[in-house]
């Protein structure tokens, strides 16, 4: 996998202009992620494999990614952006993440979940058990 990795503000210029896209879009997702990043070099000498820590003494960067979520099917209208942040830019860069998610985000549209609310309401009319009503069984 030889992607390469944006810098910090190209990946918050080019988010934004991901999250444009899907506010002028009738519909579509934005995927956000993050990890550590993991920088270790497998030892030869253990036949083991080797267990990652869940605390590491010393901060490690982190991985960023937002996709636009496109399918196979459509493979080359997906967007991928990636950046790493190191761990003495990370109160700064949250911050910021977090300005330019929020302002992305009001412009999304929530999921139309009204068929699945009716769906579990009329379940749970017709179940009309005993234990609703305080009996035990």
């Amino acid at each position: 996998m030889a992607s390469r990795h944006l810098s910090i503000d190209d990946f918050f210029s080019r988010l934004s202009s991901l999250f444009q896209s899907r506010r002028n879009s009738t519909h579509g997702s934005v995927f956000l992620t993050q990890k550590r990043l993991s920088l270790h070099s497998p030892s030869t000498s253990s036949t083991e494999p080797p267990v990652p820590e869940s605390a590491p003494s010393n901060p490690v960067p982190i991985l960023i990614r937002a996709s636009n979520g496109k399918s196979k099917d459509q493979r080359g209208d997906k967007i991928k952006l990636s950046t790493i942040v190191q761990p003495d830019q990370l109160e700064g860069f949250f911050m910021k993440y977090a300005d330019v998610v929020k302002g992305g985000a009001t412009a999304l549209k929530k999921r139309d979940r009204s068929g699945r609310k009716k769906a579990t309401k009329a379940k749970k009319k017709g179940k009309g058990g005993g234990a609703a009503d305080g009996e035990k069984k």
